[in-house]
């Protein structure tokens, strides 16, 4: 099929660090190019998701057939949810609309309200379409319904494609349900909790964020996303260092692995001391098995500067990266002071043993809070800081950011699995 047309827009072409976004207007070409039509596909290929078409804030796994690269991360399987997005995470929980997902048009869209309402997905073999067909919002209705897509391409590529978007998208009410249209990664610590034995304690981490304009998601639209190159293509000392990349690679000997530090392998690069024997630009490759015996802070510091930097320099994007909100601060300077003031109530002790150690711990507590007031003053203020960071991986008892609990503001979604047997390109299921 052609189409004639005399004008081409090219909306907007964005740098979000790990990809650059173009978006497609109505009168582009490449907007209804970018459509797949799911009808035209062979039948054994297309599944209608018999549960998810039926259900409000449910998700389900699919397999992919393909590798498909996401932040330099090879995936085989994803989550599909009832919300109008693909959740990426390994670790599958309530909270699934805080991170790591792939959002064409997330909001509290619920299949259950219609018979014409469908979650449909088709995998050939180099790209997965997932389509949210006909779905309409839980708490308005009357707005209509909506139509969207997102296709996962073999090489990467992401593209979301708009067919049916009834009301702008800034006015679909997030306050039952996340409104987001973009991606989202983040890692995974695992912390012991040393009250409670053989348990422990998932904090997940988000460290870069793609927020695309939502005013530029109207019908006939799409958005087409790119992978930038990222360190974890490298697979050698050598080509890591001397990478021409928009990150600051570094190579780890132990783990035989090129990164920023900031990825899904975060905990292992910090579990096998990799800041402190990494070998970047400065550091040639010949000083493998080399352990350097940093002072604890200093380990930190040297894996946050890079990250501050690719996150901050020269960015006027829509992209950013957003850590928790509530996040202990200031881990280096504060527990330098708190040593120091501590040494010097030792010192006092032995020659004022009553009346001195009694002013220097009233004044010791008066510090402690003070320096509280001040730490939370600077957490909101600097929530990608060095210190933040540490006390993420150091003091996980003290780090409430993304412990998902009741009342977190974010939806609960439950996972499904598919009941009955899957015939001519459909998912037989009991209703729900």
């Amino acid at each position: 099929m052609y189409y004639l047309i005399f004008s081409f827009i090219l909306q907007e072409d964005t740098d979000h660090n790990y990809y650059t976004s173009k978006t497609y207007g109505p009168s582009d070409p490449m907007s209804k190019g970018l459509w797949v039509n799911i009808d035209q596909m062979d039948k054994d290929k297309v599944k209608i998701h018999g549960i998810l078409s039926n259900t409000h804030r449910q998700a389900a796994r699919v397999n992919l057939s393909f590798d498909f690269p996401f932040y330099g991360h090879y995936l085989r399987e994803i989550t599909v949810a009832t919300g109008g997005f693909i959740y990426t995470g390994d670790v599958v929980h309530r909270m699934l609309t805080a991170t790591q997902y792939i959002a064409p048009l997330m909001a509290n869209f619920d299949p259950s309200l219609s018979r014409n309402s469908t979650v449909i997905y088709s995998d050939n073999g180099t790209a997965l379409v997932v389509q949210w067909d006909h779905v309409h919002l839980q708490d308005n209705y009357s707005l209509g319904s909506f139509t969207f897509q997102a296709t996962l391409h073999k090489t990467g590529r992401i593209v979301f494609a708009y067919k049916e978007i009834p009301v702008e998208v800034s006015q679909i009410s997030s306050v039952n349900h996340p409104v987001k249209v973009g991606l989202s990664d983040a890692f995974v610590l695992v912390h012991k909790i040393q009250q409670i034995p053989n348990v422990r304690r998932r904090t997940i981490y988000e460290y870069h964020r793609v927020e695309l304009t939502k005013t530029k998601i109207t019908n006939s639209t799409a958005v087409e996303m790119m992978p930038l190159p990222t360190c974890l293509q490298f697979t050698s000392c050598s080509s890591c260092i001397s990478s021409q990349i928009s990150f600051n690679c570094s190579w780890c000997h132990r783990l035989n692995r090129c990164s920023t530090g900031f990825d899904r392998h975060h905990q292992d690069w910090m579990d096998s001391s990799c800041p402190d024997e990494v070998s970047t630009k400065d550091k040639m490759c010949d000083i493998a098995d080399t352990t350097y015996l940093y002072p604890f802070t200093t380990t930190v510091a040297a894996k946050t500067t890079p990250k501050g930097k690719e996150a901050t320099a020269g960015r006027e994007t829509p992209s950013t990266s957003h850590p928790p909100t509530s996040v202990p601060t200031e881990g280096e300077v504060e527990v330098k002071r708190w040593i120091a003031a501590t040494d010097a109530v030792d010192r006092v002790k032995g020659t004022h043993p009553l009346h001195t150690g009694l002013i220097l711990g009233i004044l010791l507590v008066m510090l402690i809070m003070i320096a509280g007031v001040l730490i939370t003053v600077y957490i909101y203020h600097h929530p990608t800081s060095a210190a933040s960071l540490f006390l993420i991986e150091r003091r996980p008892s003290r780090w409430p950011a993304m412990k998902f609990r009741r009342g977190s503001g974010h939806p609960a979604y439950a996972e499904v699995e598919p009941v009955g047997q899957e015939k001519e390109g459909f998912i037989e299921s009991e209703q729900c």
